[in-house]
């Protein structure tokens, strides 16, 4: 019943609370974005929904307009060169994914689920092929996410997936709204470009 309901009623009514809450706070952001590079404050990216449906994931602005389209940052030769002042910030601290509040509006996410994957990342779909991950709406924040984030390697980041879709109950969605709040608060996990980070890290000690 929660999968199929109360999961999704419990996304609308705090989505659209938070949109109400938050309308202020994301224009002064959408400003500073603006001012700082001209363009718009919003950005459009191809993104894997549910069952690899592809769907329009909605971001703020982070990087220069002249950023390589659709490159994971990961796969960037300097992804600090296209980073905007502003963007460090709204990355470590997570405000750049708000905009995905009416993506969950709309029915493309969820607020907890698995990391929607770039419409191009064909290991990372493959991998979470294994674990039926593409067959759960993606989220805001997930399991993964609490877990290491960007420093974590694709397979070890699929196998997390997996195990939240293996768990995935009203506790387990409350356990990982709690652990976000603490990890955003920590600024965890965000590395430019670091995807594996925590594995080259070992590998290098060794």
């Amino acid at each position: 019943m929660y999968k199929h309901f109360f999961k999704r009623l419990i996304d609308i009514i705090f989505s659209a609370i938070a949109i109400v809450l938050l309308a202020i706070p994301m224009c002064i952001i959408a400003c500073v974005i603006k001012k700082e590079d001209p363009g718009p404050a919003l950005f459009k990216q191809q993104r894997v929904g549910q069952y690899k449906r592809l769907f329009s994931i909605y971001k703020f602005r982070s990087m220069r307009l002249d950023t390589p389209k659709d490159v994971p940052t990961h796969l960037l030769e300097d992804p600090d060169q296209y980073l905007l002042k502003s963007g460090r910030f709204l990355r470590k601290s997570s405000l750049d994914e708000l905009p995905q509040l009416f993506n969950i509006i709309k029915g493309d996410m969820s607020i907890i689920g698995p990391r929607p994957a770039l419409w191009n990342q064909d290991d990372l779909v493959r991998e979470r092929d294994r674990y039926g991950v593409n067959d759960v709406l993606p989220g805001l924040t997930g399991w993964a996410q609490i877990h290491g984030r960007d420093e974590l390697e694709i397979p070890v980041k699929a196998k997390l997936d997996g195990e939240y879709v293996a768990s995935l109950s009203f506790a387990m969605d409350v356990r990982c709204f709690f652990l976000t709040i603490k990890s955003v608060f920590k600024g965890s996990g965000v590395v430019e470009g670091g995807t594996g980070t925590l594995e080259k890290e070992r590998k290098n000690t060794n």
